[in-house]
């Protein structure tokens, strides 16, 4: 099984309604997600699927989120705002956009609140590969 995954951040404030602590409070995070796709073939370029593609429907999602307050957003007026549902949404809002082949091989999104604790969504989180690095840190395109 191949994984091709492709990183984005936004920087977006947020509370958790009913938690007691001092999330409940309006605070900010720069937020990294990753989201991978599998593939048991290769093309005859040798990849599985081209980054590229995942990379901009990725960013088009994260900057939907950029700098601004999640509570305040449509799609979590009914759910909290907890970086496992921003998972969530990240999944399924991108199983549809991507183009077939993609979206089939979607394994899962992550989401960052820290470069120390993260929240995954996908149908089998047990395949997820543990990150090698701290996200968001260092060049890249």
């Amino acid at each position: 099984m191949y994984v091709v995954s492709a990183q984005a951040h936004y920087d977006a404030a947020h509370f958790l309604e009913g938690y007691d602590g001092k999330c409940a409070r309006m605070h900010g995070h720069r937020y990294v997600v990753e989201a991978a796709v599998a593939s048991d073939t290769l093309d005859d370029t040798g990849i599985a699927f081209d980054f590229s593609d995942l990379k901009r429907e990725l960013r088009a999602l994260a900057e939907e989120l950029d700098h601004v307050c999640l509570n305040d957003l449509p799609q979590f007026q009914d759910v909290p705002t907890s970086a496992e549902n921003q998972a969530r949404w990240f999944f399924e809002t991108l199983a549809g956009r991507l183009p077939p082949p993609l979206a089939d091989g979607l394994m899962y999104c992550r989401i960052w609140e820290s470069p120390t604790q993260w929240a995954l969504y996908g149908p089998a989180p047990h395949l997820a590969p543990a990150p090698s690095r701290t996200p968001g840190l260092g060049g890249g395109g």
